[in-house]
């Protein structure tokens, strides 16, 4: 190692690309934006390589700046870790992180039974984070986050290196209060005209299909509200606000938390569902085993 290396500016570019910007950065180790920056650079000029380059009002990492950021989160990740380590009780097992990205648009109910497989996990401490899918993406590409969870792939960007996971997929059908049921029926899907209609925001992967559903079968939709958060939009629903489309993979989950009824099938609208990591081939143990359980 050159005698030029520093841990204490390999630090101060660590926290800078977990912040995504050099003056949050500052704001979070109480320094001058000036003083960080000059520290990154120093740790630039003894590696002889850039680390990090500007991107909006932020920094976004080189490929060298990836590479030594992985190595980075192995050390003070683990350092950080060191104090509840040592401070555990004998016989205990070590705590076992998870950080999640949750697409604003993607079901929670659905996230739940993607995130089953490692609930059970010994020591687990699960972080959930939800954003606009473009700064999960970012988050992600820093590695504050271990995976994000979304209703589409990350699209193919060259400073961007992400790989999609398909992580299973779901036809849709129309649920609603007893009430609102009965009435949308009654001659389905012509009856889904005669009733209030509650959807995902327009920036939901699945709502194009949703839309040329409805135009196919001639039905001009009552809307009563559009959601980006599919929780809220289910809440208004049980509270009998308007029928709405989701996932039949969680069907018994919405009939026992939100008591609604099922209308009908939505032949054809299918929703995906996608795991996006920094890796082709998963390394992190519970990753890993959340990819792998939705394999056929």
């Amino acid at each position: 190692m050159s005698q030029l290396f520093n841990y204490r500016h390999l630090y101060y570019f660590w926290v800078v690309a977990k912040e995504g910007g050099m003056s949050r950065a500052a704001s979070r180790l109480d320094m001058a934006v000036q003083t960080v920056s000059a520290q990154v650079r120093e740790l630039e000029r003894a590696l002889g390589v850039q680390l990090l380059r500007p991107e909006g009002r932020g920094v976004t990492l080189t490929e060298a700046g990836q590479r030594a950021m992985q190595q980075a989160d192995v050390i003070f990740e683990a350092g950080e870790a060191l104090p509840s380590l040592v401070r555990e009780r004998a016989g205990s097992g070590p705590a076992v992180r998870l950080a999640l990205g949750i697409s604003d648009t993607l079901p929670k109910l659905v996230v739940r039974h993607l995130v089953q497989p490692v609930l059970a996990t010994a020591g687990l401490r699960l972080l959930c984070h939800e954003q606009d899918f473009d700064d999960l993406l970012g988050n992600l590409a820093v590695h504050k986050l271990d995976l994000v969870l979304a209703d589409r792939p990350a699209p193919a960007h060259a400073g961007l290196k992400v790989f999609n996971h398909a992580m299973g997929s779901s036809a849709l059908a129309w649920y609603g209060t007893a009430e609102l049921a009965v009435r949308a029926k009654n001659d389905f899907p012509n009856g889904l005209a005669h009733v209030p209609v509650l959807l995902p925001a327009a920036n939901a992967a699945v709502r194009p299909q949703i839309d040329r559903w409805l135009m196919r079968n001639g039905i001009a939709p009552k809307v009563a509200g559009e959601f980006e958060d599919s929780a809220l939009l289910k809440i208004f629903a049980a509270g009998g606000m308007g029928v709405f489309p989701a996932p039949v993979l969680v069907h018994q989950q919405l009939l026992a938390q939100y008591g609604v009824r099922r209308i009908g099938a939505m032949d054809d609208v299918v929703e995906h569902f996608y795991g996006i990591s920094t890796e082709r081939r998963v390394v992190h143990p519970l990753v890993r085993r959340m990819v792998e359980a939705v394999r056929p």
